[in-house]
């Protein structure tokens, strides 16, 4: 996947706003790559660019070399909040993206076992969504992207509703399902610890309008925990370049408003 020289406008009849400006980024297959930075950066938007759920007004987004124009199943989203059908149990829905890819029948218990037997729900493959925990309704979103097959999972802040311990748990499942799949990812997160557990490399945009800062490699060994002080000393330094440009931006304003 490349960007290159990216940018996305908004336009109203009242206003016109930059919310990323000239993005060049490429993503290896089979690489973990977390995005960072502060709040309206527009890493969201990049996202949903990649996902082709949006469209840049200046530069291209490619994918094999092709222009990125609209979704696709090699290129799935996970979202924050799970887009779960509550009608349909856990089963029914990691097999509801095969269905509508029309996957017979037979391959389609197939796979769904297989990745809902990867996310460990297989216990709930029955039940419905009400009876489900935060972390196991993200487990069986997981399983349902997971189960289409896709060469590239973008997901979008997937833990950041969810309670400390079991954000913990899912890091290191994540982790552990994306190494043996080999699957290429980018992840979207405000959790800058998060992002050195997860990631390959660590990317780190400006304030808004959004900019490519700087790359952080995380060149640590797997599978990472949260209190590890490798672990604790990288997230140090990619909190240190987040925090530079926000002061900056913020006695920036400040002067502005003297």
């Amino acid at each position: 996947m490349a960007l290159r020289g990216v940018t996305r406008h908004f336009r109203t009849r009242r206003h016109d706003t930059l919310a990323i400006d000239r993005i060049s980024l490429s993503v290896n297959e089979g690489e973990f790559v977390c995005i960072v930075g502060p709040s309206g950066c527009g890493k969201s938007t990049l996202l949903n660019i990649v996902a082709g759920l949006d469209h840049p007004t200046g530069g291209e987004a490619l994918f094999d070399g092709r222009l990125i124009d609209r979704p696709g199943r090699e290129r799935i989203v996970v979202f924050q909040e799970p887009a779960l059908y509550p009608w349909l149990n856990v089963r029914a829905n990691v097999e509801l993206g095969l269905k509508i890819a029309g996957i017979g029948r037979s391959e389609r218990k197939r796979l769904a076992d297989r990745y809902i037997s990867l996310v460990n729900l297989r216990r709930f493959e029955k039940a419905y969504i009400h009876e489900l925990s935060g972390g196991m309704k993200q487990r069986a979103q997981l399983a349902r992207a997971l189960a289409v097959e896709p060469r590239m999972l973008l997901m979008d802040e997937p833990f950041a509703a969810l309670d400390a311990q079991t954000r913990d748990v899912l890091q290191q499942e994540l982790q552990e399902i994306t190494s043996r799949l080999q699957t290429t990812v980018i992840f979207v997160t405000h959790n800058v610890r998060e992002a050195v557990i997860l990631a390959d490399r660590v990317v780190v945009m400006t304030p808004a309008p959004g900019k490519l800062k700087t790359e952080i490699a995380i060149p640590l060994p797997r599978p990472r925990g949260p209190d590890s002080h490798a672990v604790v000393d990288l997230a140090a330094r990619v909190r240190t370049e987040l925090q530079h440009d926000i002061y900056a931006a913020q006695s920036a304003e400040d002067s502005y408003a003297i």
